[in-house]
């Protein structure tokens, strides 16, 4: 069966990932473009994974045959770059083909909706329950190639006018005044070419590694995190370069190793943005962030006479509230965040060039940047973990956690508890649990498996509360 997560429909290739689903799926959207009575046209694009384009292909032909006409972006390209074509040419809908950080036998569909959003849950079940009740023959069909011969296809290639945009948002004299050298590792993925003429544009020096097509990414998890970014580590010392940037297989999610060679987490790239906005160019607004994100976001945003906004996971609940409240910033601990005025969805290009402004205008490496954050606001650390799970392992955690709302003894005092999006524990106070310690017990939204997240003042405590945590529920450590 078709399923949406919380960042669009992913499943393993040959399995769930096949051409009668895919079709499905751009049928019944095609069908709800039709009744809404909204102007009939498309972007879609796709990144390097394996089928990536030949299922742009599949999903054009069963959209034409509902007759949906398709803008196609015909070279591979970032996620966020669709996002942008969406909002540039205010089109009602768009798609992306790719699994952003899943594993390379993943592969998935992503919807948008108009101004560049991720579709919301109710867009998406609407359309996963219609594509669930097709069979194949009800899936009208059209042929590509006639299709580009009658123009109901239509290559194109909006490369310049995102990247452009981008660079009209970022201070490239500032760059150019500091000329820092970059290394870039986009992880076999989509990003290179943009990232490589924002920075050339701004004259970085820029070396990079892991550039070429591989669609099984090196072996490797597409997710620039701790425990695949140890290349990227590396190359930073050896080029003594000032920063290392690094993006997912669809270049929405970004990673960051500073001049020591030390792995910066996307928590702390979220409230150095966030706080480099507010206090070196002045910008006003609250931040949006999820459950399983770092409250020193909120000790910023609190500074600075602004409020922060908790979510569920999922970047479509960011963008909901960066757009309801007009928020400054909204970013995810996942590696994702966007920026108010560019799109509402997360964006790695335009993370990486901001993070690079800002170290030219502050002309601090980043090192010291993370010190003024602890300094000024206090340390909280974020330790995380997860787990696969059988549907049998997934229903006895229910049971015991969701169902009865068993909790262990965590040896401090809980403040209260929230199950707006998996269980959420607050420790201490009601008053100091605003911004201090916690922990978080939810099912992954993209894959079958158990997370577990937790903050506190340091690494040993936070690590401590997932492990009381995992042992209750029988997970072993």
């Amino acid at each position: 069966m078709i399923q949406f997560g919380t960042g669009g429909w992913r499943a393993v290739i040959g399995d769930g990932f096949t051409r009668s689903n895919i079709q499905k799926i751009a049928a019944a959207l095609g069908r709800r473009i039709r009744r809404e009575g909204v102007q009939r046209e498309i972007c879609i694009g796709y990144d390097r994974r394996f089928l990536s384009r030949e299922a742009a292909i599949w999903f054009s032909e069963a959209i034409t045959g509902e007759g949906v006409k398709v803008d196609f972006i015909n070279l591979s390209c970032p996620t966020p770059q669709v996002m942008y074509t969406v909002k540039r040419w205010n089109l009602p809908y768009g798609a992306a083909i790719t699994a952003s950080h899943n594993p390379a036998l993943y592969n998935g569909v992503k919807l948008f909706t108009k101004g560049g959003r991720d579709a919301g849950q109710d867009v998406t079940d609407a359309i996963q329950d219609e594509a669930n009740a097709m069979s194949d023959v009800d899936v009208h069909l059209s042929d590509f190639k006639e299709c580009l011969r009658a123009g109901a296809i239509s290559f194109i290639d909006p490369r310049d006018d995102y990247l452009d945009s981008i660079l009209a948002r970022v201070d490239t004299s500032a760059i150019r005044r500091r000329r820092p050298r970059i290394v870039i590792d986009p992880m076999y993925g989509v990003s290179l070419t943009g990232l490589m003429t924002i920075l050339y544009s701004s004259r970085c020096d820029v070396d990079v590694i892991h550039d070429t097509h591989d669609a099984f990414f090196g072996r490797r998890l597409p997710a620039p995190t701790l425990d695949t970014l140890a290349d990227l580590q590396r190359q930073v010392l050896e080029h003594n370069a000032d920063l290392g940037i690094a993006t997912d297989g669809d270049a929405d999610r970004l990673g960051v190793i500073d001049e020591r060679g030390r792995y910066i987490s996307a928590n702390l790239v979220l409230v150095l943005l966030y706080y480099y906005l507010l206090k070196y160019k002045g910008w006003k607004g609250a931040a949006v962030r999820n459950v399983a994100t770092t409250h020193l976001l909120d000790r910023v945003a609190e500074k600075f006479g602004e409020q922060c906004i908790e979510v569920p996971v999922g970047f479509k609940h960011v963008s909901a509230a960066m757009q309801r409240t007009d928020a400054l910033i909204g970013g995810e601990s996942s590696g994702g965040l966007t920026v108010r005025g560019h799109i509402f969805g997360k964006d790695g290009l335009y993370a990486a060039s901001l993070l690079v402004e800002m170290l030219s205008v502050t002309g601090k490496p980043l090192s010291a940047m993370v010190e003024d954050i602890y300094r000024e606001f206090g340390e909280l650390h974020v330790a995380e973990r997860d787990w696969p799970l059988t549907e049998a392992g997934k229903a006895e955690i229910n049971a015991k956690v969701f169902d009865r709302h068993g909790l262990p003894d965590f040896g401090i005092p809980m403040a209260k508890v929230s199950w707006m999006d998996g269980c959420k524990v607050w420790f201490g106070s009601e008053e100091a649990a605003k911004s201090d310690g916690w922990l978080i017990l939810r099912f992954s939204g993209t894959e079958p498996r158990l997370r577990i997240f937790a903050e506190a003042g340091t690494m040993g405590e936070a690590e401590a509360l997932v492990d009381i945590m995992a042992r209750y529920v029988g997970l072993k450590n």
